[in-house]
């Protein structure tokens, strides 16, 4: 079981960690070619996730906010399709995959229910 489960209730702080717990899933996978691709693809995205729900906090307007977290739950998504295949080219980390694709569909609701609050 993967440290997602201890979901803090900060999102700044819990975005981090999701980050960091990909990062520590695709320090585990090998170094083939297919891989390699997928890997910098997942970090990006998992990643744009903390740093645009920061970015979003730090907005000048309701509508920039908006915006934001828009782009967050975008990343987010694109976050699980990277995942998708990960688990698809590394059978062997299917579960600790699947731990990671469930907390990205949380942050997904999460960021889809502030973006509905804010309208």
């Amino acid at each position: 079981m993967t440290e997602c489960q201890n979901r803090p209730y900060d999102l700044e702080e819990r975005t981090l960690e999701f980050a960091k717990e990909i990062i520590r899933l695709c320090k585990k996978l090998s170094k083939e070619v297919i891989n390699v691709r997928l890997i910098g693809q997942l970090i990006n995205a998992s990643a744009s996730v903390g740093a645009n729900y920061r970015e979003a906090n730090e907005a000048l307007s309701k509508k920039d906010f908006t915006h934001r977290m828009k782009i967050t739950r975008k990343e987010c998504k694109e976050t699980s399709f990277w995942l998708e295949l990960i688990k698809e080219a590394n059978q062997k980390f299917t579960e600790e995959i699947k731990d990671l694709s469930r907390e990205s569909q949380e942050l997904r609701n999460i960021f889809t229910s502030i973006i509905n609050k804010s309208k």
